[in-house]
This record gives structure tokens, sequence and C-alpha cells, in this order.
């Protein structure tokens, strides 16, 4: 259930394990999962579109969560990822892996936007995707614009290499502009 990939979103986050964590579109929850096994102080929000061409959901999130243990600490909920129903700056970390691509006609920096909106001020975030320029646009000029808004430690990772072993392998899975977007509110 658990992928490279999510080990180095976690890796990733600057999160100290107190408090809110959000998944932008968790799927079956193994991200969700690994980060209330990681933080056992935290408690845990995923959400997800869960469309029925994936063959999971809330059911499935809950039934994995209980069998590692961390259901007590996992919440699982519909959601899009284009309005988060949640208030405000309603948490203290935000996470997402490989989710926004899949969202059809959004703007991807918006939606990047709508999900920083979740965070408390101090909060970290650590976001993975796809990030092909055509798009997500030009993603350093997106850092620094949250950079120039106040946002603290912003980078873009090179994720490829991290999580495939190289970029070659990545781009024959299609996951050639693997990029991670972090930092703290």
């Amino acid at each position: 259930m658990m992928d490279r990939t999510h080990l180095v979103v976690l890796s990733h986050l600057d999160f100290d394990g107190q408090g809110q964590l959000l998944e932008v579109g968790c799927g079956s929850g193994p991200l969700s999962i690994r980060a209330a096994l990681m933080w056992p102080e935290a408690k845990v929000t995923g959400i997800d579109y869960w469309g029925a061409a994936y063959g999971y959901g809330q059911a499935m999130c809950e039934k994995n969560a209980a069998s590692e243990g961390a259901a007590a600490r996992c919440v699982f909920k519909h959601g899009d990822a284009n309005k988060l129903d949640f208030p405000d700056k309603s948490f203290d970390a935000v996470v997402s892996n490989y989710v926004y691509h899949n969202v059809m006609g959004a703007d991807k920096q918006a939606l990047l936007l709508e999900t920083l909106r979740m965070l408390k001020k101090g909060g970290v975030f650590a976001l993975n995707d796809e990030m092909k320029p055509h798009m997500y646009g030009n993603m350093e000029a997106f850092a620094q614009e949250l950079r120039d808004m106040g946002y603290a430690d912003v980078r873009l990772i090179d994720t490829a290499q991290e999580a495939f072993g190289s970029r070659r392998r990545a781009a024959m899975m299609m996951l050639g502009d693997s990029r991670m977007l972090v930092g703290r509110k």
C-alpha cells in the first residue's frame, strides 16, 4: 500500500507532529496512514473525490487505517480540491502526492493556493505532483510569488530522481517532471 513517493513527501515535510495534518487526494489512504504512524500526536484528515473509476472510497480508507492501528487518528472525507470544505487556517500541515494533475480543467496554481489556504500561520506544506510546464506554468515564478506573499522556506524539489532513482526511469513512467513544492506559511 505504501510507496516510495509517500516517504519522499513526508521526509520533506518540516512538521513537528503536533496538531492537524490534511492530505488532499488521499486515494485509499496510505500517505495519511503513514503520517499518522510517523506522528502519533497528530490528527490526520484525508480527503478525496473518490471517482468511481478508482475503485476505492471512504470505507476502504477507514479499513486500511484500522488494519495499521491508525484509525483513531485518521478521518477520511469526500472532498474536492477545487473548493476544500474547511475554514481558512484549519491545519498545521498539508500534503498531497500526485493529485492535482488529475483535476481536469483546473488552474493548477489556483489548486495549490486553495490547498495553502488551509494552513495556519507557521504551518508547513509538501505538495508533490507531475508539474509539467504546460499544466502548471512557471513554477519558479509561482514559488517566488509565495515568498512575496510571506511564505518562508519555499522551494521546489526535483523528486523524479529521488523517488524513482533516475530522471530516465521517472520519464518512462510519465513522471519526468515530478516536483514538490515545500515551505512554511
